[in-house]
C-alpha cells in the first residue's frame, strides 16, 4: 500500500472512530406505547434529567399509542439502529402481546437490542372492603366454598391485571368469573363500587386507596414486603407457595444497534438508577429500581416470553 493510501486509510479508521465516540451529538428520544400521563410515563420523566447530564443531550419522551403498546414497539423496531430512538416497554409490551396477538409487527428477541431494565413492580391483591375475607387464606376459602359466584375486574382480556388472577386461580384450585374492562381505571371504579371483588391492581394505586380504606390488600405478588404496603404480606407469606409475579420496565434499541452504543446507554440508565433520589421515588411510587444491564436483561426477556405465552395459553385469551 502507498504511503498516501496508507495515510488516507488511517484517516478514515480515525474519522470512524471519532464518530462513535462521538455518540451522542444530537437528541435521543424515548417512545411510549401508551398515551402520556400514565405510569411508563411517570417513569420515564423520573430519569430524563439525569440521562440528559449523563449524555450531554436533550432527552425526549414522545408517544406512539395503541395495541397494548405495540403501536410504539412496532415503530421503534423499525427506526435507524443507531441508538437515538429507544423504546420504554413494560411486561405486556414486550412478553405478553407476543402470545397475545394474532398479528404482530414485531419479535422481542430479533427486533430489538435491550438495553436495560430500569425497574420492576409487583401486584397488589386487593378486594372490595365488603367481601368478608381479611387474609388471602380467607379469600382462597370463600373462593372454593362459592365457585363462580365471586368476579375480578381487569384492565383487558391478556393484560397483566388478567393474567395475574389467572395465575392465582390456577395455584390454589379456586373459580372466580372474570369481568373485562377498557383500562385499569373504570375496573377500580368498580371493585370500589362493590361490583366485582377482587383485582390485582398496580402497587401505587392499591396502597392510595388501601389507605383510605376503599380496597383492602391482601397480598402482594413480590419475592418481598413492599414499602408502599409494608403490612401487607407477600404470597408466599400468606400460603400461596411458588407465586411471585413481577412486572418490569425497560429499554430497548432497535436490533443491529452498535454494541459500544448499547453499552453506553446501558451505563447511563445504570447510573441514573444508583442516584438516591430517583430510586427513592420510584420506591415511593411501589417500583423497584432494579437494574439490568443488556446481556442481563436479555436472559430475563429470554426466560419471561415461555412463562407469559403458556398463561396466555391457559386463560384462553387472543386478540387479532
Amino acid at each position: 500500500m502507498s504511503l498516501n493510501k496508507t495515510i488516507a486509510a488511517a484517516a478514515l479508521l480515525a474519522l470512524s472512530l471519532g464518530a462513535q465516540a462521538a455518540f451522542p451529538d444530537k437528541p435521543v428520544k424515548i417512545i411510549i406505547g401508551f398515551p402520556a400521563g400514565g405510569p411508563l410515563d411517570a417513569h420515564a420523566r423520573l430519569m430524563t434529567d439525569r440521562l440528559q447530564a449523563l449524555l450531554g443531550q436533550p432527552v425526549i419522551v414522545d408517544y406512539k399509542a395503541g395495541a397494548g403498546g405495540s403501536v410504539g414497539a412496532e415503530f421503534v423496531a423499525k427506526s435507524p439502529a443507531d441508538g437515538y430512538t429507544l423504546l420504554l416497554a413494560n411486561t405486556g409490551t414486550m412478553v405478553i402481546n407476543p402470545a397475545l396477538y394474532a398479528k404482530l409487527g414485531y419479535s422481542t428477541l430479533k427486533d430489538f437490542a435491550p438495553v436495560a431494565r430500569t425497574a420492576q413492580q409487583p401486584l397488589a391483591m386487593v378486594v372490595h372492603p365488603g367481601v368478608e375475607a381479611k387474609t388471602l387464606g380467607e379469600f382462597i376459602a370463600l373462593a372454593r366454598k362459592n365457585p363462580g359466584k365471586l368476579n375480578y375486574g381487569s384492565a383487558g382480556n391478556g393484560g397483566i391485571s388478567h393474567l395475574v388472577p389467572e395465575m392465582f386461580k390456577q395455584a390454589t384450585g379456586i373459580f372466580m368469573v372474570h369481568i373485562p374492562y377498557r383500562g385499569s381505571a373504570p375496573a377500580f371504579t368498580d371493585l370500589m363500587g362493590g361490583q366485582v371483588q377482587f383485582m390485582a391492581e398496580s402497587i401505587p394505586q392499591a396502597a392510595s386507596y388501601a389507605k383510605q380504606g376503599r380496597v383492602r390488600a391482601l397480598a402482594v405478588t413480590g419475592a418481598k414486603r413492599n414499602p408502599a404496603l409494608p403490612d401487607v404480606p407477600t404470597m408466599a407469606e400468606a400460603g400461596v407457595k411458588d407465586f411471585e409475579v413481577v412486572g418490569f420496565y425497560g429499554i430497548l434499541a432497535p436490533a443491529g444497534t452498535p454494541k459500544d452504543v448499547v453499552a453506553k446507554l446501558g451505563e447511563a440508565f445504570r447510573q441514573t438508577l444508583d442516584t438516591p433520589e430517583i430510586r427513592n421515588k420510584m420506591v415511593s411510587q411501589g417500583a423497584d429500581p432494579a437494574f439490568l444491564g443488556p446481556d442481563a436483561f436479555t436472559a430475563q426477556l429470554q426466560r419471561e416470553l415461555p412463562r407469559w405465552a403458556d398463561a396466555v395459553k391457559r386463560s384462553g385469551a387472543k386478540v387479532d
